[in-house]
């Protein structure tokens, strides 16, 4: 089986950000990490974009904000937990309906050794 890889290159610089701060930060850090790592890697993606959500066909006034989406089809969502829970699993594959999205990585920078999982809708 080929490896996915544009999920391969999201981890490797999730890795590199882990490698250099290590767990224990907050969530915001790792965050404007990765933005740095995904620019010098040449990853394209947008940070915190507004996912418009509908009920029937009435748009709401509440919107969805992923944490990033690379590659204009993977949601990338961040936590610097001590262990992922299942309300965690439970808001990537959230994040992958609202944006309509295929892919999605659920990525833990809170443990010794950087978690994730990948996800598909």
């Amino acid at each position: 089986m080929k490896k996915d890889e544009k999920t391969y290159a999201i981890i490797g610089a999730a890795m590199e950000v882990h490698s250099v701060l290590g767990p224990g930060r907050l969530e915001a850090v790792y965050h404007e990490a990765f933005e740095i790592e995904f620019n010098q890697r040449g990853i394209s993606y947008c940070s915190k974009p507004q996912i418009d959500i509908y009920y029937k066909e009435h748009k709401l006034q509440k919107y969805y904000m992923p944490d990033f989406i690379a590659f204009d089809d993977i949601v990338v969502e961040l936590k610097a937990e001590s262990s992922l829970t299942r309300a965690d699993e439970a808001q990537i594959i959230n994040s992958l309906k609202c944006c309509n999205k295929k892919v999605g990585l659920l990525i833990n920078f809170g443990e010794a050794s950087l978690q994730w999982k990948r996800f598909v809708n």
